[in-house]
């Protein structure tokens, strides 16, 4: 049951992630420095990628030891996402998309490791008190949710479509 939960769940961070692709490819310049919310639209990608990581990793300990954050210390500067005060730091299209990428190849890793034991287990990240499992369906839906502010403004100002991307895309 396990390596049916792990495809289906992973079909659904892809499915996400083609999503928060598409808002990055589509997005005129104009709009990557426009506000959504109370982050501007890099910001809300990065947020978005940050967060996947995140809650990918087993722990929280393990997140800045990562080589791709060792070799990238510049982009994630002082993890100013980890403190609660705005947000400043700006990032490019490239940048994002090689974080997108990263966040990609480490959600097909990670769900290739997990065992029916992982899944259920707790999830090691406080105060979060739910299953390794419902941890990665929370982290599908933080993708989704912060892409869909993404494409409202895209869709508002910009008048971008935005396809619906399933099971099976790769964009």
């Amino acid at each position: 049951m396990a390596d049916l939960w792990n495809d289906v769940i992973l079909q659904q961070y892809e499915a996400s992630l083609c999503t928060l692709n598409h808002c990055i490819v589509q997005s005129p310049e104009a709009a990557w420095q426009g506000k959504v919310v109370n982050l501007t639209f890099d910001q809300a990608v990065f947020h978005t990628l940050f967060f996947t990581d995140y809650y990918l990793g087993k722990t929280p300990d393990d997140f800045k030891q990562q080589a791709y954050h060792q070799q990238r210390a510049d982009f994630f500067a002082d993890y100013e996402e980890m403190e609660p005060r705005r947000q400043v730091q700006r990032y490019t299209k490239e940048s994002l998309d090689d974080y997108l990428q990263y966040c990609r190849r480490k959600a097909k890793e990670t769900l290739a490791a997990e065992s029916a034991d992982d899944l259920a287990a707790p999830c090691n990240f406080p105060p979060k008190t739910f299953s390794r499992a419902e941890l990665h369906v929370y982290n599908v839906r933080h993708i989704q949710h912060h892409a869909a502010q993404l494409i409202m403004r895209l869709r508002m100002d910009y008048q971008i479509h935005t396809p619906w991307f399933g099971s099976g895309w790769q964009s």
